[in-house]
């Protein structure tokens, strides 16, 4: 059954602006319980910064959490996304083509307001497959 993304998103997406600090945003990802947050300024989404753009962007690299700014460790543009009416199908659609598993929900006009992960898709489609249950262990961020 195919659903709309407003009735399985997370609303109200985490978002830092790209100047902050890989600490700071790390520390709200670990507040949070999510496993990435948007970067954005005012209703532009600029990119995504995954748990694992933090270490192999940053960490590995040798970059100072406390100094290196968000902006330059995230995932950048072209940042895939989905609209509130899209539905579910579209965004496991986008989520294979582009090797995703949480797709960033912005209006009409860029402005984010939630995040979808391939767990809300799981427990929405079939709530009793094995990956279901794997994803409800899983932020849903």
């Amino acid at each position: 059954m195919t659903h709309r993304i407003r009735d399985v998103m997370s609303p109200g997406a985490v978002a830092v602006e790209p100047m902050t600090t890989v600490e700071k945003a790390a520390r709200l990802m670990s507040e949070q319980n999510v496993g990435d947050v948007l970067v954005a300024y005012d209703c532009d989404l600029f990119g995504v910064l995954t748990d694992r753009d933090i270490v192999v962007r940053a960490v590995a690299e040798g970059a100072d959490p406390h100094t290196a700014a968000v902006g330059s460790v995230c995932s950048k543009p072209p940042v895939v996304t989905v609209t509130p009416d899209d539905t579910t199908d579209r965004a496991l659609e986008l989520m294979r083509e582009y090797a995703v598993r949480r797709l960033p929900v912005v209006e009409h006009g860029g402005c984010p307001v939630g995040m979808v992960s391939l767990g809300d898709l799981a427990v929405t489609e079939d709530p009793d497959t094995p990956l279901a249950d794997i994803s409800r262990a899983e932020p849903t961020h």
